[in-house]
């Protein structure tokens, strides 16, 4: 799979691409990922990218003209254009999960107040990581970038990882221990430590659909919510 992000702030997005699981992947040949510069494509000797908004108001914005030509320039046949702006649509495991289908994913980032409207014809589809204002949209991109690549095969060492977490099934992903067994008095649930693989999953869904409860009811069908909220489970708590 292929991204390309566009942005005015290239240092912003290279340097997290260079670490952990995105660098491995980058170097076993498993992604492409290249950050452009749009003011490459500025007018002028200033690069101009950018100018002052019809009807008035505050800050800047985008030219769509500019920002078109950069579009353009990586473009293909195969390319999903998407722009990340706070107007866009809500990013979330579902839509990380349908663009992990696309060959090519072309990540536009906004700046300024934004880009000329007219740039709508260049773009299939706008995102949004939540409901605030940032900067740009530089910091989305990288979020995207890594709920999308940690899907395609071969990204992680255990495909198994990423569908056993939250939000890749209903509700959120249950509680996770490792050594020591024995913690300032916190023990591990027992249960983990059975070798009973059907008790083990039996709690791991109890204990998935408590937490979601207690932190985000949303998630669940109301008889489940009511369940979960019914049913303690052990958590490794204290004992007395």
């Amino acid at each position: 799979m292929r991204f390309d992000i566009l942005t005015l702030h290239p240092a912003m997005v290279a340097g997290p691409l260079e670490h952990s699981i995105l660098r491995r992947a980058r170097d076993a040949g498993v992604l492409e990922i290249a950050v452009h510069d749009i003011r490459d494509h500025g007018l002028g000797r200033h690069r101009q990218v950018d100018d002052t908004p019809y009807g008035g108001g505050a800050g800047m914005v985008l030219r769509a003209d500019v920002v078109a030509a950069a579009i353009e320039q990586v473009r293909t046949d195969d390319s999903r254009v998407v722009l990340l702006t706070p107007s866009g649509d809500r990013f979330d495991q579902r839509r990380a999960e349908q663009l992990r289908e696309v060959e090519h994913l072309v990540l536009v980032c906004g700046h300024y107040e934004g880009i000329d409207a007219r740039i709508a014809d260049w773009i299939d589809a706008t995102l949004s990581i939540g409901d605030y204002v940032l900067t740009g949209g530089e910091l989305p991109a990288l979020v995207v970038v890594e709920a999308v690549a940690r899907l395609v095969p071969g990204v992680l060492g255990n495909a198994e990882s990423a569908a056993d977490e939250s939000f890749s099934r209903p509700g959120l992903e249950y509680p996770q221990y490792t050594r020591p067994r024995t913690w300032q008095g916190r023990e591990v649930p027992e249960v983990l430590l059975s070798g009973h693989h059907g008790a083990i999953a039996a709690w791991r869904q109890a204990a998935a659909e408590e937490v979601t409860a207690r932190t985000r009811p949303d998630l669940l069908e109301p008889e489940t919510l009511l369940a979960a909220l019914a049913v303690p489970v052990d958590r490794g708590e204290a004992q007395s």
